[in-house]
């Protein structure tokens, strides 16, 4: 796959305050980068040294090929898209009259804008002004806008903030067909167990630096957090409790017929096999850490020194 973004070792200063501290990312084709941290952690500025908006104050960032912030930046800029987390339109102008606008600025057409508009679910709203609409309005406005074009690299900047449930499941369909489509995305938001099945991979931001990237998969690894097994049988087995808490810390009772017990990632397969050979399971259930647990997990361990 074609790397779209890279950063190397890149920092950023502002006078005797350091916003960025050696950040190295990779986002190839078809990739989504879950961009995490609290704020002020780093995550607009690395943003804004994507989008060519400032520069680096030391290290390399290249975007498509081209330094950002370069002679080539415009031409850069022609195949992003990006979604600032508090959009601000003209009030007085209709939501297709602010899409048209964008569209001239990038080249694109009238038609393209009617199509974004439908596919963003504003077709009802095109011709009223933005004045009168709403927050979520505003931000499936700021979406179709982002899109303008078939973006190379998409940025998201909290971008379910003010959508309802549908609005957000029809923004994350659209993410998954960017992705199918080559699309590499950059997301961030607080948002995270509904960011969770949707990236590729993430990079957890603190005080400037990364300290946490990878796939899912790969940071449950790092973290090292116990899987939750839990188990159901047929009728009451303490019995069934009690032998597993002789092998195994952390076995809990939750009812009559069901207890669940933390293991190690690599205890896990070796369990399942326990407990399948046991006369009356009914059910059987493994929870990994989640998204936010892993967040969680990492800032804590910032917090404590530990990175």
């Amino acid at each position: 796959m074609t790397s779209i973004v890279q950063l190397d070792l890149a920092e950023k200063h502002y006078g005797n305050v350091q916003a960025l501290k050696g950040i190295s990312l990779t986002i190839k084709e078809g990739e989504v980068l879950g961009l995490l941290g609290h704020n002020g952690a780093g995550k607009t500025t690395t943003m804004k040294l994507i989008l060519g908006l400032i520069t680096p104050s030391k290290g390399e960032v290249v975007v498509l090929g081209e330094n950002p912030a370069g002679s080539m930046g415009n031409t850069v800029r022609q195949q992003l898209g990006y979604l600032p987390e508090s959009v601000s339109f003209y009030p007085q102008l209709t939501g297709r009259e602010v899409l048209r606008y964008f569209a001239k600025l990038k080249g694109q057409s009238k038609q393209h804008c009617n199509d974004l508009i439908e596919r963003v679910g504003l077709t009802h709203a095109a011709d009223r002004r933005v004045k009168t609409y709403s927050k979520g309005m505003k931000q499936r406005l700021g979406l179709a806008q982002a899109l303008l074009g078939a973006p190379r690299l998409l940025l998201l900047d909290e971008p379910t903030v003010g959508l309802d449930p549908a609005a957000i499941q029809d923004f994350y369909e659209t993410i998954d067909q960017l992705k199918q489509q080559g699309c590499a995305v950059v997301l961030c938001s607080h948002v995270l167990p509904g960011v969770e099945k949707h990236i590729s991979k993430a990079a957890i931001l603190a005080q400037g630096k990364v300290r946490a990237y990878g796939s899912i998969d790969a940071l449950r690894e790092e973290a090292a957090i116990p899987v939750i097994v839990s188990a159901t049988f047929n009728e009451h087995r303490d019995d069934i409790v009690e032998t597993f808490a002789s092998r195994y810390a952390g076995v809990k009772k939750i009812n009559a017929r069901s207890f669940e017990l933390k293991v190690d990632e690599s205890e896990k397969i070796a369990l399942f096999k326990q407990l399948s050979n046991i006369n009356g399971l009914e059910k059987m259930d493994v929870q990994s850490p989640t998204l936010e647990q892993l967040y969680q997990h990492f800032n804590r361990v910032q917090q404590e020194g530990g990175l």
